[in-house]
């Protein structure tokens, strides 16, 4: 069966970085698109980012462009969310999920998604 699973989470402080992964198995995962998703309390969940599978192409929401990386490791079936400069308004549940097909841009068509990894940020 298809699993994600995120880790890399924790608290910090404003102006930090972290790295969130998601290791993968039981799919061919060279040849899925990965994307990132967050949802904070109170909140929709959101796109945050996502990578093609040849990964010729990362897209990014407005919100973290500049600040945000989606990449990936075909060798270790993961990708990788690097977060810089992270603000207190990043804090969420951070998701990755794998697809072959999208809806648009932001909606993966029947994704599988992992389970999420928590990202507090502190002022």
């Amino acid at each position: 069966q298809v699993q994600l699973v995120e880790s890399g989470g924790g608290l910090v402080q404003a102006g930090d970085s972290l790295r969130l992964s998601c290791a993968t198995s039981g799919l061919i995962f060279s040849t899925y698109n990965m994307a990132w998703f967050r949802q904070a309390p109170g909140k929709e969940r959101e796109f945050v980012g996502a990578i093609t599978w040849s990964a010729s192409n990362t897209y990014y929401a407005d919100s973290v462009k500049g600040r945000f990386t989606v990449s990936r490791d075909n060798a270790k079936n993961t990708v990788y969310l690097q977060m810089n400069r992270l603000k207190t308004e990043d804090t969420a549940v951070y998701y990755c999920a794998a697809t072959k097909t999208w809806v648009d841009i932001s909606t993966p068509k029947a994704p599988d998604w992992g389970q999420g990894t928590q990202v507090t940020v502190s002022s």
